[in-house]
């Protein structure tokens, strides 16, 4: 019955529409935990000597219980496709006319007997631990410490054998990808680039998608084509693992990058920490060097090869380690500068870089001497300052957009704006979290196991399905899917920050005042159409490919 009642829930919408694949796979694994917290229910009965009914009541009681379960199985088979419509309308995805209901059983069927499967044998392997323990210590202790040791042994096979041998051949995979070079985009000639003959980082040492980052963004006739104005070439520095050993070796080596391409000199500067990939968000920087007609410079630096959550996994301080090496070079030499002659200094990070770049800035070493502002996309649910002062919002506020105290330090946005007014007066630093509502890596908590999260209380965000429920456990686990699919959804949704929702954060963020409405909304269309052209294209080498990091 458990087992049922999950495998129903689980069909039901959370943020991200669901292929028949993924919708079979979280469903086998709810009926799994259903039917794992049956046996355990029975078992405790039993073990308690509880009464029980006689055999012919309860053989008639399973039977209309079956046939209950069965019923409402069907029903919510029956409703699944209505239910993925609900999140493919508010995203304006094309409807889907099938759930596939025969493939999602097929495939739930082949998850649970997968995972039965597993559970049989660590039942088999309590059992002949405690059968040898009992030998010479009491029943119940030798079964206690059958559990113990047969976890213990599971969990040893798992993290040493199995995880292990999937992250080396990971690593050894991500790495050589990290270190393809692309004919599309050979080194640069001109040599005030990074990775230009006269560069003092190699092109061979920038990573991917660093090269990816240096080779790609508008140039200066390019701006000046759109916004009518004489523009300026923007300055990108990105230092790759290859650049130096160290974390803060590769920090100098940035910072004396930056200086031989005289950033300092900018009006706008931005210290960028990118996804566990190295991938910086071409959505997020093109905007930002159209709006300041190129007088911007961003620098970068590479912490991993691979994707963020093996990055987070596997390499959890590497990032915040990172990021915090490269703001304390270029805000220590920033500092030293006259205050009259000194760009602006910005921090940017998306996803996983969201996190760092938190972690690289602390307040009170810049206390007297502030930086400017901070954009931060798609930050994670596990980043602390976004989760502290989501918690601390105004009463009445929502969780997916929050208002914090009068919003003269942190605002929030989505993809229709902020709720606090553009004229509202801002404090000396400026901090903008662009989020949607429709992104599990921001709004997913373990928590949703045993409660409702806030975000999904009325009113709920623009692209949350109407349709979305709560059930015990099963949200949880349908949320940390929607966590690994949360790059596939359209521009604008899920994980997927678009530039003309860009455009509003940066000109809040870095104070832009000389672009008419009109203007900005031409912008914001001409970014909107070649970043989907790009992202749709599916292009390996276009700076939109490998999205998310």
């Amino acid at each position: 019955m458990l087992g049922a009642l999950f495998f129903a829930a689980a069909l039901t919408p959370t943020l991200i529409p669901r292929s028949y694949l993924t919708q079979g796979a979280i469903a086998g694994a709810c009926f799994g935990i259903g039917y794992l917290a049956g046996n355990v229910w029975r078992w405790l009965w039993h073990y308690l000597e509880l009464p029980e009914p006689p055999a012919r009541l309860r053989s008639t009681a399973n039977a209309l219980v079956a046939a209950a379960c069965l019923l409402v199985v069907i029903v919510f088979l029956w409703r699944a496709a209505g239910w993925q419509n609900s999140i493919r309308t508010v995203m304006k995805m094309a409807p889907v006319e099938t759930a596939h209901p025969l493939k999602v059983c097929a495939i739930a069927v082949m998850t649970f007997v997968v995972l039965l499967v597993l559970a049989r044998l660590f039942a088999l392997a309590v059992r002949l631990i405690a059968a040898r323990a009992r030998r010479v210590i009491p029943r119940r202790i030798a079964n206690v410490i059958g559990v113990l040791a047969a976890g213990l042994l599971f969990w040893s096979i798992a993290s040493n054998v199995l995880i292990r041998t999937a992250f080396k051949a990971l690593d050894v995979s991500f790495r050589e990808v990290d270190a393809l070079l692309e004919p599309e985009r050979p080194q640069p000639t001109a040599p005030e680039r990074t990775g230009s003959a006269a560069s003092l980082v190699k092109w061979t040492q920038l990573g991917r998608m660093g090269r990816r980052f240096i080779a790609s963004g508008p140039t200066a006739t390019e701006i000046s084509a759109v916004t009518g104005k004489p523009a300026l070439e923007p300055v990108r520095v990105y230092v790759g693992l290859g650049g130096a050993e160290t974390a803060q070796a590769r920090a100098r080596l940035a910072l004396d990058e930056l200086k031989r391409q005289h950033g300092f000199e900018r009006d706008t500067l931005i210290v960028v920490t990118p996804t566990g990939t190295g991938w910086i968000d071409p959505a997020a920087m093109d905007t930002v060097e159209y709006l300041h007609h190129g007088d911007v410079a961003s620098v970068a630096m590479q912490y991993s090869y691979l994707n963020s959550p093996l990055s987070l996994l596997f390499q959890p301080e590497s990032g915040a380690e990172a990021a915090r090496a490269l703001f304390s070079e270029i805000y220590g030499y920033w500092a030293t500068l006259p205050k009259n002659r000194r760009p602006k200094l910005y921090l940017h990070g998306l996803s996983l870089g969201a996190m760092n770049s938190e972690k690289s800035a602390e307040l009170f070493e810049m206390i007297g001497d502030p930086i400017a502002g901070a954009l931060l996309s798609g930050a994670p649910f596990e980043s602390r300052i976004w989760r502290s002062i989501t918690a601390n919002r105004n009463p009445g506020t929502p969780a997916w957009l929050p208002e914090f105290r009068d919003g003269r330090f942190v605002r929030f946005m989505n993809q229709n704006g902020p709720t606090v007014p553009a004229d509202a007066p801002w404090g000396p630093m400026r901090v903008v979290y662009l989020q949607y509502a429709s992104d599990a890596i921001t709004f997913f908590a373990y928590h949703d196991a045993y409660r409702v999260p806030d975000w999904m209380t009325a009113p709920r965000g623009p692209d949350v399905s109407p349709e979305l429920r709560w059930y015990p456990v099963v949200t949880m686990l349908q949320l940390a899917l929607d966590m690994a699919v949360a790059t596939n959804t359209p521009m604008g949704f899920g994980h997927v920050y678009a530039p003309e929702h860009y455009v509003d954060a940066w000109v809040a963020v870095t104070d832009v005042l000389d672009w008419s409405p009109d203007a900005l909304a031409q912008l914001k269309t001409h970014l909107a159409a070649a970043a989907r052209k790009a992202a749709e294209g599916n292009v390996a080498n276009e700076p939109y490919a490998d999205r998310g990091g």
